[in-house]
This record gives structure tokens, sequence and C-alpha cells, in this order.
């Protein structure tokens, strides 16, 4: 049997539904997870084990047995310790089955069969009775999916968690990029010329969808804190939940004066009812004890944006509001009591401006960019002419205000989705371009000669960047777009940029490792059966391939030099043939070779040249600085070098990289090239 899986093909520039194997759905499920990541977290592991054994402790005494109800039960690993901990029974809920299946045999071979029933279901699903999955009701549940519909529709009787949401408010440009479009300045030979975003766009509430992000690497510098850690609302889940939609505000003075944009929340989990066994998800510096963070992938912290920047004054009461309802939270800012205040914002915030629809977070910050854009007009400045007739092949893209504000006659540009069509149509008439700036709905592959006007294309202008695209070197699509529109470029025709260039590093992560390295052992359960699982659907196809990351979030040492790879003439049509590289790189630094990480560069001219990865050269001890508006393709090495293991290891990396033109894919291979006697 086949499944159909979704899939970005770099030489359409659209998603597809390609037939796969019907075991690739689950095997990427698998190999996607976050359970090495989960299993690698020591402090959840810890604070979990404290209080299952807590919680056991109170029933026993009580003079009842413990029978545990673990929802989500994945390893079996929770289960496992409320066993140790002295529960007498453990039903083990678990709804994917490969993982069930693991769970069976992770319990089984750690000897606890007789005490732990994995049940192969949703919790909503089991049944309780005589003839039931459980002959009885739980008085313990031990679970880690924080989830109201599931907790309220169970109606479990016991939930030794409280879950608690804190806060701050905060005044930060970077963040606030992310979310809104800043007015854009280009330097012209006629003086200062600024591109307004339209009012829509100015006052658009933005999408409710949260950005979670690892907000230790957010540097203070790049936020001013208005206010103190608020606890927002806490859910006791030793009560019926509810999943009615709610607001929760809470009074406090600004300590400084500022611009209030976002918030920035995490929560705590009480383990206990007397809150002395507490898991945190803090940033470290609202962090108890800095030094003894845990770092985890699988939680992180979160960044709301507020509908509209509000000013504050030091010392003047405010209100912070957070509203939910059964999916997400959002918060408000009020300047009196929300209960006498009828106006306080209860619906879900919607994007009525097609901006937050088209343009993700990275993507505002990119075009929120100055320094990006001066470089831009700089490229441009070199290729332009007054009489060039310019076509621009980018999606949502502001490079055709550029160039008609750097005086180019004729400006075209292609718009191939209703949204980032209309968006543009309102971007150009909030500064009155809508008859300067030709604007077409249609793939550019299907542009006619009547489309140009009878005009052929000078300059065929490019970020190039497209929303479909998920890895690097899928916006090579502009190449394609550049074959296709070959018949309308005229003779001695521009295309900006003129090429680009596939570059890698070897690294060694600071933490990212964990979310593929074996687990083995698990505060004293073997978990070997959960390794074999992940090995096995990474090397079903995921260990060939690379993944996308933002790495600005995630800290490593480069242990080699950058080294180009390949490269790609976008002045010529893509080749018939394939373009293949390969060699060996030598590792320079000392450290645990992880990974490598590859990503683009784009030569908008020869003196220009814009990446998609490391943007100076890594430091003497080879910290890297990445591009914060990119995501960059991770790759890797298979088997994981275990962390134990003493630094040194293999010297050298070797690499084999292939474009396929007929498909617009990289297949590549890196591989450690030698291993010390």
């Amino acid at each position: 049997m086949k499944i159909f899986c979704s899939r970005a093909n770099p030489t359409t520039g659209s998603v597809e539904w390609l037939e796969e194997d019907e075991h690739y759905d689950y095997h990427q499920e698998i190999a996607r997870s976050s359970y090495a990541d989960m299993l690698h977290d020591k402090d959840r592991n810890v604070k979990y084990y404290q209080g299952i054994r807590a919680a056991v402790s109170r029933v026993k005494d009580r003079g009842q047995k413990a029978l545990v109800l673990d929802i989500g039960t994945g390893t079996g690993l929770l289960s496992m310790m409320a066993v140790t901990a002295g529960a007498d029974f453990c039903y083990a809920i678990e709804v994917f089955k490969p993982m069930a299946d693991a769970a069976v045999k992770i319990v089984e071979k750690n000897g606890f069969s007789d005490k732990i029933k994995v049940i192969n279901k949703h919790s909503t699903e089991v049944t309780v009775g005589p003839e039931g999955d459980m002959p009885c009701r739980a008085n313990i549940l031990v679970t880690e999916l924080f989830d109201t519909e599931l907790i309220g529709e169970g109606a479990l009787p016991s939930y030794e968690h409280a879950h608690r949401h804190l806060v701050e408010l905060v005044e930060s440009g970077r963040m606030w990029s992310w979310n809104k479009l800043f007015p854009i300045h280009v330097q012209t030979s006629l003086g200062e010329q600024v591109i307004v975003p339209p009012v829509d766009v100015e006052s658009c509430p933005g999408a409710p969808s949260v950005c979670d992000i690892q907000l230790n690497q957010v540097s203070p510098a790049d936020f001013t804190v208005l206010s103190d850690v608020l606890p927002m609302f806490s859910i006791d889940f030793s009560k019926q939940v509810s999943s009615s939609a709610a607001c929760h505000s809470r009074r406090f003075e600004p300590l400084t004066s500022g611009r209030a944009q976002v918030v920035l929340s995490w929560w705590d989990i009480e383990m206990d009812p007397e809150g002395k066994i507490k898991c945190t998800m803090a940033p470290f510096w609202a962090h108890s004890d800095p030094e003894e963070m845990q770092w985890r992938d699988h939680w992180m912290q979160c960044v709301y944006f507020l509908p509209q920047e509000e000013p504050v004054v030091q010392g003047s009461a405010l209100y912070l509001v957070a509203h939910h309802d059964d999916y997400c939270v959002w918060y408000s800012l009020q300047r009196t009591s929300p209960e006498k205040n009828e106006r306080v914002r209860q619906m879900r915030p919607v994007c009525d401006c097609q901006a937050h629809l088209l343009w993700n977070r990275p993507r505002f910050g990119e075009i929120n960019d100055q320094d990006r854009t001066d470089r831009y007009v700089q490229a441009l400045r070199t290729v332009l002419k007054p009489d060039s007739v310019c076509l621009c092949v980018s999606d949502g893209s502001l490079l055709s205000v550029l160039a008609h504000h750097l005086g180019v006659e004729q400006v075209f540009t292609v718009e191939s989705s209703a949204a980032s069509h209309k968006l543009l149509r309102k971007i150009f008439k909030a500064n009155h371009l809508e008859d300067k700036i030709n604007i077409i709905e249609k793939r550019p592959e299907l542009l006619t000669n009547e489309d140009l006007q009878g005009r052929k294309v000078s300059l065929l202008l490019g970020e190039p960047f497209f929303t479909t695209s998920l890895l690097p070197w899928h916006n090579l699509y502009f190449w394609y777009v550049r074959t296709a529109v070959d018949q309308h470029l005229g003779p001695g025709a521009m295309v900006m940029p003129q090429a680009a260039s596939l570059h890698a590093v070897v690294v060694e992560f600071r933490d990212l490792w964990r979310i593929r390295s074996p687990c083995g052992d698990c505060e004293g359960f073997d978990v070997h059966i959960m390794d074999d699982m992940i090995k096995r659907a990474l090397d079903f196809r995921e260990s060939r391939e690379a993944e996308p990351h933002p790495l600005w979030e995630y800290p490593c040492r480069s242990l080699s030099e950058p080294w180009q790879i390949l490269t790609f003439d976008f002045q010529q049509p893509v080749p018939l043939q394939p373009l293949c590289a390969e060699g060996t790189v030598e590792l320079r630094r000392p450290g645990q070779s992880h990974a490598a990480v590859l990503w683009m560069e784009y030569h908008l001219t020869p003196e220009c040249t814009l990446s998609t990865g490391l943007l100076e050269p890594a430091d003497p001890e080879g910290g890297c600085c990445w591009n914060p508006h990119c995501k960059q393709a991770v790759y890797f090495f298979s088997p994981a070098p275990d962390p134990r293991a003493l630094l040194g290891g293999p010297r050298t990396v070797s690499y084999a990289v292939e474009f396929h033109p007929d498909t617009g894919d990289i297949i590549m291979e890196f591989r450690h090239a030698d291993t010390p006697d």
C-alpha cells in the first residue's frame, strides 16, 4: 500500500503530493520526534521521579493501593518510575502504535510486565470496568500531555501537577520586527525615499499562533524589561479542568517607561501539592539557578505580540490580560481593570491584512532588516539603467519598489498567489505606486509577451525567496524560473543574483546533538529499544537527508573552515547534466563532530554577496554567527558521536554532493573519513 505525503518541489516552487512507502509516515514521525531530547532532559526526569515518589507515598499513606494512569507513555519511562516508586499497578496509554509496541518491549526488558499494562488507544477511548481496559479508575495520573481537553473529558480523579504561566512585559525592537512591517528607507540620487506599510498592516493584531523559541539565545541587550515576572494564571489538575474560554488579569506598575510590545512567557510545573518539587522553563535571566539550567528543545519559551504597541510610564499602573480558548493564548494591555472595561478583547486575534498569512516571523525580520535592504540597493545601482525593464520574481518581495525608486523605466513583478498579489497591491497603493509598478498574478512559467506589454526584460531580479522553500537550496526555484522566462529576456539581459553557491562547515553543537544522540540508560532504565527504533526510522531515509534548523537558537563551534561545495550560474539556464562535487575537509579544531551545516550564498554582483548562513568568519574558538532570518540545513553524522568519548576522534570528513536538475534535489553524504588507531 502507498500513502501520499506533501513535499516542496524546487523545480516548480510548489508543494506537491508524492507517493511514499506505507511505512514512510511513521518512520518520519519517529525520526523527527523529540523522544531522545526528552530522555536526555535530566532535570525533567529527576523532577518527575521525585513527584511520582511523592504521589505514590501520599496514596499509600492513606492506606490505598497506588493505581497509576500514564497518558502518552512513550517509552514507558514514567510508568517504570511509578512501579519502582511502589505503585501497585500502572496503565500506560499510547495512541501511536509503533511507540506502543516499543513500550511493551521496553517494559518487558526492564522486568515490569507484571505491573504495567500498555494500552494502544487514545486516552478518551479507554474503557473502565470488569470487561474494560482498566478494571477500575486510577488514583494517580502521570502525564506530560498538558492538554485541557484530554484532562477535562477524562474527568480524572487526581493529578499532582500545577501548571503556572509566568510572563514578562518587554519592549524589543528586534522581536517587534517579527510581527510588524517597519518603514523601509531607500537612498536614491534624488534623496531618501521611504516605503511605508499600509494602515491595515500597521493596525492588524497579527497571527494568534505562538512564537516558540530558545529565548536563552536572545540577548538581554535586545529587549527592555517593563514589568516584574508576573504569574498570569495557573491550572490545578487535581480538580476538574474547564476548556471554556477565559481571561486572567494582573495589575502591575511598569519598572521603566517605554513601549510595551511583547510578552515573554514560560511555565512552571509543580510536581507536588506543596510546590517543593518544581520544574521550570524560565530563561536564564529569570532562573533561580542559571548555572544548573537544563537545555531542552521539547519545551521552550514563548513570545506573544500585543495587538499594538502601547506607551507605558514608570510607576503608572496597568493591567496585563491573558486570554485563552481551547487552542491558544493571547495578551492585551488595559488601562483600567478588565472587570470595569467592557472593551477587553475576548475574541482570538485574526490577521485581516494578509501580511501575517504570507510572511512568517523570520520573513518579517528579513524584510525589516535595513542593512539587508541597503545591500540590495547597493547591488541594484551597479546593474540598473534608466531604460531598464525589470522583472521581479519572488514571493511577496519589495525589490520591485526598490527598483522603481532607483529610477527604472518599467517594473513588472510576478505574484503567483492571491494572498501575495493582494498584499503587494495594498503596499503599492499606500506608497502611491499602483500606476508605477505592473503586478501580474500568474505563475512565472506561464508569462506571455502580452503580460510584459511586448517588452523584453533587461533585468531579471529575485531575492530569491519563495514561501514553499524549507531547505536553503529550495530557493533555487529562481534558477528554474530564469530558465522558463528565457524567451522574454532581451539581448545582454542581466540576472540578479548572478549566481549562488552551496557552502558547508563541520560543527560541534553545544546542545542540539541531544536530539539525535542515543540514550541507552535513562534514570536506571534500559531504553536501548527506543534507540534502535529511532535508528531504524532514520536509516529508512532521514539519515540521508538534512533538516532545517534556525542555528542562531542553537550555539555551535566550527571544527573546520567553511568551504564552497557547488556553484549555480544564474546567467545561464539550468543545465541538463547533474552538478557533482566530492572531497575531504580537515577538522582544524578539537571537538565532537556532530554535523555538517549547509547554506546558500547569493552573489548579487561580483562585489556583493548575501549569505543565508555564516555572516562572518568564526572566532578563534570556532564560535559561529548565523543569519537570524534563515534556517540552515543540518546533516547529522550517523552514528551520532558518543558524548562521553574523549575529544579528538576523526580529523577529516569526506563528502559527496550531487545536484539533480531534473528534480531540483541535492543528494549528499558526509562521513568521517578516518578514525583514530
